[in-house]
């Protein structure tokens, strides 16, 4: 079998209402839901955890559901724009969608990693940032055995984060090279010498993540 599982992260406060309303949630904003009305519009239910205001989530919320800390509530969606229609346009079903402190994080099930790469470059064309949260691959041998390679970039800080994406998208790591150390550092506005220090602990930290025994 092959396959594997991604967490997109999208800073989404302006475009999308639970998102932004996740901004003021102490807990977590989650289990998002939405269903079209067959005319243009839709439906949306989340669950808030946590203390919360209701009265500043932009737009009419209605109460559904409450049990111990939890709150089901559910609003009609004003959103021309919305992220996870965008995404399901694109035949790319959601496994989950949670909001927290704005920012919007989608759970997928992709065939491969062409797949998310075109996807999250289409995302970033159309919404700017993008973040690759999480990432777990699967890689099947013709035996049938499984190699499961997790890569969880919440070890990385977020310098190291931006280091790597502008790296990979200059080409850094391309063959042959789009651009060498000194002109990512350049983009970055930091000296080559600290572009490489960034790489190195970056790296590191992946790589004991991919190599070190289960």
């Amino acid at each position: 079998m092959t396959g594997m599982r991604a967490e997109l992260e999208l800073p989404a406060a302006e475009a999308c209402p639970v998102a932004g309303f996740s901004e003021g949630v102490e807990g977590s904003v989650s289990s998002v839901r939405r269903a079209d009305d067959g005319a243009g519009g839709a439906t949306e239910q989340f669950t808030v955890s946590g203390e919360h205001d209701p009265d500043v989530f932009d737009g009419d919320l209605e109460p559904l559901f409450e049990y111990d800390s939890a709150t089901v509530y559910q609003f009609d969606q004003r959103v021309s724009d919305c992220i996870c229609e965008y995404v399901e346009r694109r035949n790319t079903p959601i496994a989950e969608v949670r909001a927290e402190e704005g920012l919007l994080v989608l759970e997928l099930h992709l065939a491969d990693l062409t797949a998310l790469r075109d996807l999250v470059t289409e995302l970033r064309e159309h919404y700017g940032t993008v973040r690759i949260r999480y990432l777990l691959q699967i890689d099947g041998d013709a035996e049938g055995t499984e190699d499961i390679v997790p890569v969880d970039r919440s070890r990385l800080t977020d310098r190291q984060r931006e280091v790597l994406e502008t790296a990979y998208e200059m080409g850094y790591f391309a063959y042959p090279r789009g651009a060498n150390a000194t002109d990512v550092a350049t983009e970055l506005g930091i000296e080559p010498s600290t572009f490489t220090e960034h790489l190195a602990a970056a790296q590191s930290k992946l790589l004991d993540e991919l190599l070190s025994p289960a």
